[in-house]
């Protein structure tokens, strides 16, 4: 089954992760769009998957662009 990463993991992630898994997203998002031009596509699903994923992580940057979220490390260190 074809399922993309839930929003609670992604916001687990630091900002250059988020970055790398947006960067893969985009990558595998054009050969999907490629083997479908070429008659090559298994999985009409996955396209639709990715790029729900990349919307997913393009939601997270911005949230916390916005200080609606926090980072992963901005919520744990010194009190001190």
């Amino acid at each position: 089954m074809a399922t993309g990463t839930p929003a609670a993991e992604l916001r687990e992630l630091t900002e250059e992760e988020l970055v790398a898994k947006l960067r893969e997203g985009k990558e595998e998002l054009f050969n999907l769009r490629f083997q479908m031009a070429t008659g090559q596509m298994t999985n009409n699903r996955r396209l639709r998957v990715v790029r729900h994923e990349i919307a997913r992580i393009y939601t997270v940057m911005r949230e916390r662009e916005l200080g609606l979220a926090s980072g992963p490390a901005e919520g744990k260190g010194d009190a001190a």
